[in-house]
């Protein structure tokens, strides 16, 4: 395709916008963000599942609604939402204006991946559109790090930090209008869609989708937050921590690649194993704080790798609805990471880190049951 490229570099900064920066950053900046407004742990955890929430709304708006305003507008609408979210953040004088703005920045995420799995299925054949989808996904780490970079140049100015995520949101959304083909909004009878979801394969993929998106809050939303408080971190090492796990999730760039070469039932187990381990490698950074940097690290691998085989075994099961393809896996995560965020926080103060940890490394395993078959059904071409 011509433009192919600046199509995947478009998607990838968008990707990076809404998730690494407009969704995931606030796991980063809670400690700041926590000695400027009145927000405990179960609070926080609130907060996220908002944002997770409204994700889901996104999500089911942009596979129901994409085909109708076309590929094009719906990632410019993905791009404008993240810019006003994150913007209105950095002005939030108080806990619901915050709890809104999160909300607004995560619905932006849900609006994101629908139509970018459409762009792609329209200009990239068949054998190329899992690689492409794999580095557009492994755009989320980009934004990680980037985040991580910058929090070590102004500290603790979360507010300033968030305004300057607006800037770049406003700037990724104008080189979307020119990067994503035009193409024509397609008028769907949607008459079918219970057959689309009675799928074989799907309901499995939708369990296990939910069951990861549980257990990967403990990070998101409390990686930060254990750093410092339970591990003891010096502040600045919480943002080098959190590039580590950005730098660790570039590699899901190769998702694609891998599940080619090894199939998608054995990348889907080494993910999730990927991410309990990293929950058990946490606990046993009280003895030894570096292991905190190996456990990052592993963590952005594992997630992201975990996320990138979620939407290509989902576009293979649809794969003449990519859309609702990659939507209904990515709905399955967001509903998760919704009920996992506000358990977490209310496990944490209840009971502690290292038995939240465990909690969660044990719903972590609980995904790995769903074995994914290694022969997809074959994408359009």
């Amino acid at each position: 395709m011509k433009g192919g490229g600046n199509l995947v570099a478009a998607a990838f900064a968008l990707t990076a916008l809404s998730y690494g920066l407009a969704r995931f950053a606030y796991g980063l900046l809670l400690p700041q963000i926590r000695e400027d407004l009145p927000l405990g742990a179960v609070a926080a955890g609130w907060v996220s599942g908002g944002a997770f929430a409204a994700y889901c709304v996104g999500i089911v708006a942009a596979s129901l609604l994409g085909a109708r305003l076309g590929a094009r507008m719906m990632a410019v609408l993905a791009g404008l939402t993240a810019t006003l979210g994150v913007g209105l953040v950095a002005l939030a004088p108080s806990t619901s204006v915050l709890g809104a703005a999160i909300a607004l920045a995560g619905l932006s995420t849900g609006f994101t991946s629908p139509p970018l799995a459409a762009a792609v299925a329209q200009g990239f054949d068949g054998p190329a559109r899992p690689k492409a989808n794999g580095m557009i996904n492994s755009g989320t780490a980009a934004g990680i790090v980037f985040s991580g970079i910058v929090a070590m140049v102004v500290g603790t100015a979360w507010r300033e930090l968030y305004a300057l995520f607006a800037l770049i949101g406003g700037l990724i959304t104008i080189w979307l209008w020119f990067a994503l083909p035009a193409g024509s909004p397609v008028r769907r009878n949607d008459a079918g869609i219970s057959q689309d979801l009675a799928r074989p394969g799907l309901a499995g993929l939708c369990v296990a989708g939910f069951l990861m998106g549980v257990s990967s809050t403990a990070v998101w939303t409390f990686g930060a937050h254990i750093l410092r408080s339970v591990l003891s971190f010096p502040e600045a090492n919480i943002p080098v921590a959190w590039i580590a796990l950005g730098l660790g999730g570039l590699a899901g760039s190769s998702t694609g690649m891998l599940v080619a070469r090894f199939g998608i039932g054995s990348i889907h187990q080494a993910a999730l194993f990927g991410i309990a381990l990293c929950y058990g490698i946490l606990a046993a950074a009280t003895v030894a704080p570096l292991l905190a940097f190996a456990a990052m690290g592993l963590f952005g691998v594992a997630y992201i790798v975990s996320s990138g085989v979620l939407l290509i075994r989902g576009i293979a099961l649809l794969p003449d609805r990519p859309e609702l393809g990659l939507g209904i896996p990515f709905l399955a995560v967001a509903s998760g990471q919704t009920v996992g965020a506000p358990l977490f926080g209310a496990v944490l103060d209840g009971a502690g880190p290292w038995a939240a940890l465990l909690l969660f490394g044990a719903v972590t395993c609980g995904a790995m049951f769903e074995r994914m078959q290694d022969v997809a059904s074959p994408p359009l071409s």
